[in-house]
């Protein structure tokens, strides 16, 4: 089965960078999209960042406004992993962020299909 097991958070200063890692089994990782979501307390789920992999090999790279700029995606399929770069972080980055899996191989935008159980990002002085 599907799973998708991330790591990487913790509790850091305002303008601290973190590196989030969410490692893939159960499926042909290098097939499918991979995204970031995160989860403030009192707030919905909200996309955070998104990579596709196109079946010419090539990929792209989302990222929602809030985090342009700071934040970069990246994969590298020979480890089945997906990492979450969080450079200058802010309070407002506080949350539990999520990886998941895109429901269609090569398809970006899709929608997902299956998710981790998330890792806490704290960012206080």
């Amino acid at each position: 089965q599907v799973q998708l097991v991330e790591s990487g958070g913790g509790l850091v200063q305002p303008g601290e960078s973190l590196r989030l890692s969410c490692v893939a089994s159960g499926f042909t990782f290098g097939t499918h999209p991979m995204y970031w979501y995160r989860q403030a307390p009192g707030k919905e789920r909200e996309f955070v960042s998104g990579i596709s992999f196109n079946s010419d090999g090539s990929h792209g790279t989302y990222y929602a406004d809030s985090v342009k700029g700071r934040f970069a995606i990246s994969r590298d399929n020979a480890k089945n992993t997906v990492y979450l770069q969080m450079n200058m972080l802010i309070p407002e980055d506080t949350a539990v962020y999520s990886c998941a899996k895109g429901a269609y191989a090569y398809i970006y935008g899709r929608g997902t299909d299956s998710w981790g159980q998330g890792t806490q990002v704290t960012v206080s002085s």
